[in-house]
């Protein structure tokens, strides 16, 4: 996936499309909210489960929480009777094809990562039966007493065998507002404001595992900071295996990680020998240029001292023709 900016990734919009795509979220904290399940508040004593679960449907956010103190991102999983948290790690979301949508021929949304007329998987922006809803929230009580104002959830990358764009849509009206996409330069920053609960538009170009590389982060009113990174997993497509998407490893654009760790050199013997030829041959020339200038110097020294040898003799001579 490229990592190169694109211009004009948001256009104005003046007639309505298809309606999975054209939704409103608002703010749970907003007056009057249009959709009811939006408003929603968190109990503190929601429980952790760590079993590995597949959400196909229903209301799921991503979060803050802490857990043993700890500032984690995790899943509030409202599918769940009673609604759970559950870790990044254990967690699959599974996009049927209950989700395929024709993308519409309309300027307005040429930034999708399709051609009009094709097919893409979207996680819309209002719930839709069949489809699991993903959005996000800043409501965890303990989290709401900590925080300044609110966080900030960063894109860091995305693994996948196409591209993910995540984007609102405020009513018929307003234009598209994009997000996050995999075809820009990260990370990408998405601005939370404190007891906030929204959802939007996830877009996948094509079916298949996406990891997708996220992290929460905030300022604290006590001057602190804190921040969790975590690995989303999508399966997309109902023939896409929810096991290999449990599974996968997610390795950073940076090449770091255990998988980039213990990645085997890349050197071949046959470029070993050429370096141990290059390294041959390179002292073979210094001995010689050693051996150049120990010659030269042998050479100077020598006429140097036959020359003393020439004028110690002749000087011996004159003393004789002198006595005689």
């Amino acid at each position: 996936m490229s990592s190169e900016p694109r211009r004009a990734r948001t256009r104005a919009i003046g007639t309505a499309v298809t309606a999975s795509i054209l939704t409103l979220a608002v703010p749970a904290a907003a007056a009057g909210s249009e959709d009811p399940a939006l408003d929603q508040q968190i109990d503190a004593d929601q429980s952790i489960a760590t079993e590995p679960a597949v959400i196909s449907e229903g209301h799921v956010d991503l979060g803050p929480r802490y857990v043993d103190g700890e500032w984690t991102l995790l899943v509030h999983d409202d599918s769940a009777v009673p609604p759970v948290w559950r870790p990044m790690d254990s967690a699959v979301f599974q996009i049927t094809d209950a989700a395929l949508t024709t993308v519409p021929d309309n300027p307005d949304y040429a930034f999708l990562p399709a051609e009009p007329g094709s097919d893409v998987h979207v996680v819309p922006q209002a719930q839709q039966p069949g489809v699991v809803w993903v959005g996000w929230n800043t409501q965890d009580p303990a989290v709401l007493d900590t925080i300044d104002r609110g966080a900030t959830l960063t894109l860091h990358g995305v693994e996948g065998p196409g591209e993910v764009v995540m984007f609102l849509q405020s009513g018929t009206l307003g234009g598209p507002e994009v997000l996050w996409d995999s075809r820009d330069a990260y990370p990408q920053d998405l601005w939370v404001e404190m007891n906030t609960h929204t959802h939007a538009n996830w877009v996948f170009s094509e079916p298949g595992v996406y990891l997708v590389e996220v992290e929460v982060s905030a300022d604290l009113v006590s001057g602190e900071s804190e921040s969790d990174t975590q690995v989303l997993r999508f399966a997309v497509g109902d023939q896409t295996s929810t096991d290999d998407a449990l599974a996968a490893d997610y390795v950073p654009a940076g090449g770091t990680g255990e998988d980039a760790a213990a990645a085997p050199d890349d050197t071949t013997v046959d470029d070993q020998d050429d370096s141990g030829l290059r390294a041959g041959l390179l002292t073979a020339v210094a001995v010689a240029a050693m051996l150049a200038v120990a010659l030269v110097v042998v050479s100077v020294r020598g006429r140097r001292a036959k020359r003393r040898a020439e004028d110690a003799r002749a000087g011996s001579g004159a003393s004789a023709g002198d006595g005689s």
